[in-house]
């Protein structure tokens, strides 16, 4: 059983993608760390995202002029990354290397075609003409002679393996409509060639292979809609020059009177495939989709239709596959299970298949829809005996609620009163072994939002924040969750998912971060917000209607009384710049830090954050310069308390705040004071480090000489820096 899940945009590929991606993706290969991935555009450009965050952690690129010619791959013993740009120059560096002009360069004697980067053999380089060098070789001499193992023909594909800590390479290639198959082990330095058996009015259109057993499975997708498969002996005795690769039918790509047209695929386990393609029935207009099959009993898995097309190319790491939609770069999970033959057809009782989908839109899906949807699911729940016949139209009516799926049951709820909604969702919600679970509560909780959307009068507040509290979530099960909650300026939700969601788009995340400045902190104070990340580092005091905040500060205390409004509380109250008062209030400051958790890219959060007003960046600014100030009074440069920000988060907001609106502060005479002392402490700060710096070899030898000598329990010692 195979099922495609939740998927999101890693990035833009269009010229305002921002990544380097605008001339097209080359390819994406694995990172260093196995949510890191690594993309290679169609230029000068390649990009390490973390697929988690969604986020850019580092970008380079060769300098104008300079093209990357195949994709750029990272050495998994040194964690270095290597290119190849213009054909034969090759490049490494580290992720602290910027400027790739600076970093280790060498001049190949050959073109290359690819490097195939091992986890457990190291680079392996492929050259245009059939040659192949591990990178340790090929660096001890760059200009050795590369030999010309293929004559005339092209490389169309190309894998390496590991086999028994050795490296193996298998590519084809293609000369006057012939295919060729070549095996070179590196260990013992041995290259077989085969020739591919032709298929009559039909030809190869892409790879894809894997090794087990001694064998390697190569696995080619044909221009007549099928999938053949090819074994390839890897220990062969024979000194035949060349032998003929007989191939075996697969699969072939179609359903229904569909058919299927395949660009390119990938093997997801032994017994299924990816295929990427157009799906065509007769008289009817191709789609292009994504589909799951299962090679062992020949059915459709699952799909997923891409209405903004593909490049045509796909790609699959950890669970996940990787292809362009439009003008993005997609992330779609995925799982399968066992496979048998009553998962193959959908009838496994035991299987996890939704009885509805998370992504149903319940005001536009009619009800005769869902309950034709909805018929296998309730017509099992209608048979309580094996061989009894069909109950009459009687008995259907009077099934009992725990048989209906999750999709009757809302449908049912449809128009209940709020009191019976509430109570059969939270009863719904207690059933914690129930398939698909995260999908059912995304159902329960887009019921209730659209209740709100019908209804302007009814927020289950406390119903939402009890289910966003207690169950695993994220933005892509409930999207419509956020935006309901900024309408309803309901903050403490808000909070809550900045701190637990972890696929919040970076439009959501700048609204609520203009909604935390714009609200006043009179209201604030009468609503409850989560205060666990700034109790440690301000003192809290309830008086009334009025809450202080006292620092304290190299032995200097001092006392700020917050006004009501946040105009009076940003002009009157609180115009030092000086870092040693907190310019908001408590409530205010944890908002803040919920947003400084959340994760973003650089790329996608800017343009938006500089629509946010003068006054409130400004407002912003004076907040980080405090928590700056603040870390840096630690030796460890660490915030006390719960889900504090940290130096690293600090930073990275107050530079992205300073790109988007240094102009403006600048030109504000209220900023001014502000930037210059930050400026200042800024300044200092690497006086002081360089400082450090200066003796850091004196201390080092004081830890050494410490290390040597056996101190008893009382001595002084005179130690002289020189």
């Amino acid at each position: 059983m195979a099922a495609l899940c939740e998927s999101f945009t890693l990035c833009g590929l269009g010229p305002s993608g921002g990544v380097g991606l605008g001339g097209g993706l080359l390819a994406l290969e694995p990172g260093p760390d196995p949510d890191h991935v690594l993309l290679t555009d169609r230029g000068r450009t390649a990009t390490l995202f973390k697929v988690s965050d969604h986020k850019p952690l580092g970008c380079w690129s060769v300098k104008h002029g300079q093209i990357i010619t195949c994709p750029v791959v990272c050495n998994f013993e040194t964690h270095e990354y290597i290119a190849v740009h213009n054909d034969k120059v090759l490049r490494i560096w580290k992720n602290k290397d910027i400027n790739l002009d600076k970093v280790f360069k060498a001049t190949l004697s050959a073109d290359v075609y690819r490097i195939h980067s091992l986890p457990n053999g190291g680079p392996v380089v492929l050259f245009k003409g059939g040659g192949v060098r591990t990178l340790d070789v090929l660096l001890e001499a760059p200009q050795q002679k590369i030999e010309n193992v293929i004559s005339d023909e092209v490389i169309k594909w190309s894998e390496a393996f590991t086999e028994g800590q050795y490296p193996v390479l298998i590519f084809a290639t293609e000369k006057d409509g012939d295919f060729f198959v070549y095996v070179q082990k590196l260990k013992m330095n041995s290259l077989h060639k085969y020739k591919l058996e032709q298929q009559e009015l039909s030809k190869p259109l892409n790879f894809t292979a894997y090794i087990k057993n001694h064998i390697i499975t190569l696995l080619c997708l044909y221009s007549n809609d099928s999938v053949y498969k090819v074994l390839i002996p890897l220990h062969q005795n024979t000194e035949e020059e060349e032998q003929i690769l007989s191939k075996s039918l697969l699969l072939n790509l179609s359903v229904s009177g569909s058919v299927l047209k395949g660009t390119s695929f990938v093997v997801v386990d032994k017994d299924h495939i990816a295929v990427l393609g157009s799906l065509a029935a007769s008289g009817e207009e191709s789609k292009e989709c994504l589909t799951i099959w299962n090679t062992k009993f020949q059915t459709l898995q699952t799909l997923k239709e891409l209405p903004l097309g593909t490049s045509g190319q796909l790609w699959c790491y950890e669970e996940k596959f990787f292809f362009t939609h439009g003008k993005v770069l997609t992330v779609i999970m995925y799982k399968c299970e066992t496979s048998s033959l009553a998962a193959a057809v959908g009838k496994l009782k035991d299987s996890q298949t939704p009885d509805v989908s998370p992504f149903v839109n319940w005001n536009t899906l009619g009800d005769e829809e869902l309950v034709v949807s909805l018929q296998s699911q309730q017509s099992v729940a209608l048979k309580s005996e094996s061989g009894m016949t069909l109950r009459s139209k009687r008995n259907t009516a009077e099934v009992q609620p725990d048989t209906l799926s999750v999709g009757q049951l809302l449908l049912n709820l449809k128009d209940a009163s709020t009191t019976v909604l509430e109570d059969e969702l939270r009863q719904l919600m207690s059933k914690a072994q129930m398939p698909d679970f995260q999908a059912t509560i995304g159902c329960v909780i887009t019921a209730l939002i659209n209740r709100c959307k019908t209804n302007p009068n009814y927020y289950p507040r406390n119903f939402l924040l009890q289910i966003v509290q207690t169950r695993d979530l994220s933005y892509s099960l409930c999207p419509d969750l956020m935006a309901v909650a900024l309408e309803k300026k309901d903050v403490h939700l808000l909070q809550i998912c900045l701190q637990r969601f972890p696929d919040i788009p970076e439009e959501i995340t700048y609204a609520c971060l203009k909604v935390f400045l714009s609200i006043s902190e009179a209201y604030l104070q009468r609503i409850d917000v989560n205060l666990e990340s700034v109790i440690c580092y301000i003192d809290i005091e309830f008086n009334d209607k009025e809450v202080k905040t006292e620092i304290v500060e190299n032995g200097f205390n001092a006392e700020l009384e917050q006004d009501i409004w946040d105009t009076e509380f940003t002009k009157e109250t609180h115009l030092m710049a000086d870092g040693e008062f907190c310019p908001v209030g408590p409530q205010k400051a944890a908002l803040l830090n919920a947003v400084l958790h959340s994760a973003y890219s650089d790329t996608f959060l800017l343009p938006h954050l500089k629509n946010l007003p003068a006054q409130q960046a400004v407002l912003f600014l004076r907040y980080l310069y405090y928590l700056y100030v603040k870390c840096s009074e630690k030796i460890n440069t660490t915030l006390p308390g719960i889900r504090s920000p940290t130096i690293n988060q600090i930073m990275d907001w107050m530079c992205l705040l300073l790109d988007a609106h240094f102009t403006v502060m600048v030109m504000l005479p209220e900023a001014k004071k502000l930037l210059s002392s930050l400026h200042k402490f800024v300044r200092a700060q690497v006086r002081f480090y360089s400082e450090l710096n200066k003796i850091e070899g004196s201390l080092r030898e004081l830890q050494r000489l410490n290390h040597q000598k056996d101190c008893q329990t009382y001595s002084i010692e005179v130690l002289e820096l020189i």
